[in-house]
């Protein structure tokens, strides 16, 4: 899916790392859990993981991955598992394909006409491109398609509505706009795409189209494909649209791996499945249904750069909207491949990328698969020489990642006792390009991932990819105050703040529903894949031209993810630290009340406004727009609980980091029962109750937001109850949340106490 790295407005988000080093050398720094004469044994052996990889050898594996159509049930889906299969045994690793049977509607057959007197049939279809031989293919190609709308068969009036997100249907309902009983045409951007037919089926439309306009994604950033790799005309975004906000994976199976004879819901009361048909449409297919629009003309903010005046609607024809699809359930099939460890062997280390694309997939999701390969293939060689890890290496190619993050959660789900019995990390990627490298995970591996920054070689600059991020990121923050702390970091040689995960790719079941502490990485910046993503355009052409030419963007991130596996195998004491995971989530705790304050500020504005009729004095009346409802009070809530357990957070965290840092050797054993502390600490995090409304998503750090969808909520129970006005939960999960970070701080403490020698 990719979906973090499409909603990042640049490379340079806080959701950035840099390296601990101001310099572009390649400098040589302390590494958590090992002590100076361990650290350079394990570069040594890093060295001989790099000496491994292959540029030349990802390129070939991504051409032959990506000739056909790698959709979920498509044959070629299934030849790929069946080669990787083949790789990692002859690469050494104990490897099989566990296979799991999920509900995975295919089109059998789609239409979008408008009626009236200028009739337009849409095309809903990709022709190839000049000079890409793989999109000239139609064996097994999935059409412009949405898993897990609705499907059914209506002709009404259209209705645009921007972005499909709340706030545009209340500027329709502020306009007399009725949506209800329309087909709404939306745009990508504003939010995930699953929540445009969400919100206009709750709305009462009855269809949705989503298009890409070329002002977002097409002809406004860039030269479209060919000639540039942005967005062609007829390029269409594909997609899910199940509500993963709910829960991810197979609709049928929640909380259970969907085996062949696992327990089943049924379509109609699963309740991730929409209800309305919906379809994603070209900028050229949409542009005449737009033309047919009357009513207002949109809002400034509503207009793309189509070449034509933007009207709110209702259209002045019908427009027919067909969807038909196959229900039935088709295999998907997880390739894990397992390197037992030497000293642990209960002690897992989990690595993960998906196989299956949406057509061809070289972007999304081959090139990051393609690197994975590369760090298995160097690794098996590293045991064929006589090493073997510490701890066991479980490694991952996820099927059926593109419909809803379905091969990893059902496999995370099948084995749930295990894992957080076992599982020490989670290390995921997803697409790959060339430039920046972009981190997210769990705060307690911040100084981790800035320490393997640091030892990783930039292949343009020379320098390391920490210390040329690092020196992006303040350039940038000249002209983007959103970077001035993580500028201030870069300019002192501190950490910077790794962003948190919401969802939109694998690490989703072990980081929010198991307590998995995870980490999401990959290279972008520098490339122009966005514009063809989920597209037929997707292909190994458009990749060699506008991704990662050379592939040693593949090679860095092989190196990046390979580190990362090899030090969490053999690290004396998990490489945690736990100073930057209470700064972050000080921070987020300011930023709740910070929300609650402002909103009681705008909502008492606002309400004076209407006393006064204010908002009648400025309508237009030509063009009148009603008055918003009134907000209501709004409270202050008592953040005391939090606030306490964020001073104990802090005073533990800070205990243990020195600690650490003074520690030395510790004995075998001794590092056993710390290890033992540490190994699922993120568990603490989960509320068994888990999240109102959606008790799948159990942990109180991090989650997806309901009405943001890939993008992260952090301290979620809180903030989305303040956001959504729900005030007595709003405080309820004060306390919840305080009582999570409560015992995280008291493993914390234990932890120490050993480190200390005491105990």
């Amino acid at each position: 899916m990719s979906h973090r790295r499409l909603l990042l407005a640049t490379v340079m988000s806080t959701a950035l790392l840099c390296a601990n080093a101001a310099s572009g050398a390649l400098a040589q720094t302390p590494l958590l859990g090992f002590t100076p004469a361990d650290a350079e044994a394990q570069r040594g052996l890093e060295a001989r993981f790099d000496a491994g990889l292959s540029a030349d050898a990802q390129r070939g594996w991504m051409k032959d991955m990506a000739s056909k159509a790698n959709q979920v049930g498509s044959p070629h889906d299934k030849q790929n598992a069946d080669w990787m299969l083949a790789q990692f045994t002859a690469w050494g690793w104990d490897a099989k394909i566990e296979t799991f049977y999920i509900l995975y509607p295919t089109p059998i057959a789609e239409k979008l006409e408008l009626l009236g007197d200028h009739p337009y049939l849409a095309k809903l279809h990709e022709p190839p491109i000049p000079g890409d031989a793989t999109s000239a293919q139609t064996e097994n190609v999935l059409p412009p398609y949405l898993a897990y709308q609705g499907d059914g068969d209506v002709t009404a009036p259209a209705v645009y509505a921007n972005y499909g997100m709340p706030d545009d249907y209340k500027a329709l309902e502020r306009a007399g706009v009725d949506v209800k009983g329309k087909i709404v045409i939306t745009r990508y951007g504003g939010g995930w795409r699953g929540l445009k037919p969400q919100l206009a089926q709750e709305h009462g439309a009855v269809g949705c189209l989503i298009y890409s306009d070329p002002g977002d994604d097409g002809y406004g950033p860039a030269d479209p494909y060919p000639k540039g790799g942005t967005r062609p005309p007829d390029g269409v975004q594909r997609g899910s649209v199940q509500k993963m906000t709910i829960y991810p994976g197979d609709p049928l199976t929640p909380g259970i791996g969907a085996t062949k004879d696992a327990k089943r819901l049924t379509r109609e009361t699963a309740p991730t499945i929409l209800k309305i048909p919906a379809l994603p449409i070209s900028y050229a297919d949409v542009q005449p249904l737009l033309a047919a629009m009357s009513g207002p003309v949109a809002p400034k903010a509503f207009r793309g750069q189509l070449p034509i005046t933007y009207h709110l609607g209702p259209s002045t024809a019908p427009v027919h909207l067909l969807v038909k699809s196959d229900w039935g359930l088709k295999p998907i099939y997880d390739v894990i491949a397992v390197m037992k460890g030497s000293e642990f062997p209960d002690q897992w280390v989990v690595r993960g990328n998906h196989h299956d694309g949406w057509v061809f997939g070289a972007w999304d999701p081959l090139a990051g698969n393609v690197a994975l390969l590369n760090e298995a293939q160097s690794i098996g060689a590293l045991a064929k020489s006589g090493w073997k890890p510490k701890r066991t290496l479980v490694y991952a190619s996820w099927d059926a990642e593109e419909p809803g993050l379905i091969g990893s959660t059902e496999w995370a789900e099948e084995h749930a006792a295990e894992l957080q019995k076992k599982a020490v990390v989670y290390v995921n990627s997803d697409t790959n390009g060339k430039g920046f490298l972009n981190v997210e995970g769990s705060h307690d591996l911040q100084r981790f991932a800035n320490q393997v920054a640091v030892d990783v070689p930039d292949p343009e600059t020379k320098s390391s990819v920490g210390a040329r991020l690092r020196a992006h990121i303040q350039v940038q923050a000249l002209s983007d105050t959103h970077l001035e702390k993580n500028a201030k970091a870069a300019a002192s040689g501190a950490d910077l703040l790794i962003g948190a995960l919401g969802s939109g790719s694998d690490y989703s079941t072990f980081l929010q529903h198991l307590g998995v502490a995870s980490i999401d990485l990959g290279y972008s910046g520098e490339d122009e894949q966005g514009g063809i993503y989920h597209s037929a355009y997707d292909t190994f052409e458009h990749y060699s031209r506008f991704g990662d030419p050379t592939f040693d963007y593949g090679v860095a991130l092989s190196k990046t993810a390979g580190r990362m596996v090899l030090r969490e195998a053999d690290a004396d004491i998990l490489p945690l630290q736990f100073g930057g995971f209470a700064d972050t989530v000080g921070g987020y705790l300011e930023e709740l009340k910070k929300l609650n304050a402002e909103m009681k500020t705008k909502s008492e504005a606002q309400d004076k406004l209407l006393a006064e009729s204010a908002f009648g004095l400025v309508s237009n009346p030509a063009e009148p727009t009603l008055p918003p409802p009134a907000d209501g009070p709004v409270p202050m809530l008592d953040f005391a609980p939090l606030d306490t357990a964020l001073v104990k957070l802090k005073a533990s965290a800070a205990a243990y980091d020195g600690t650490l840092a003074k520690a030395g050797a510790v004995a075998p054993e001794r590092a056993a029962r710390i290890n033992a502390l540490l190994r699922d600490i993120d568990q603490t995090l989960l509320d068994p109750e888990g999240l109102p409304g959606r008790p799948w998503f159990k942990n109180l750090a991090y989650a997806p937001g309901v009405l943001t969808g890939y993008g992260a909520k952090t301290l979620p129970g809180v903030r989305e109850a303040i956001e959504g006005r729900r005030w007595a939960e709003a405080q309820a999960y004060v306390g919840r949340t305080a009582a999570v970070l409560n015992a995280y701080a008291a493993r914390v403490d234990a932890a120490c106490a050993l480190l200390k020698g005491l105990g």
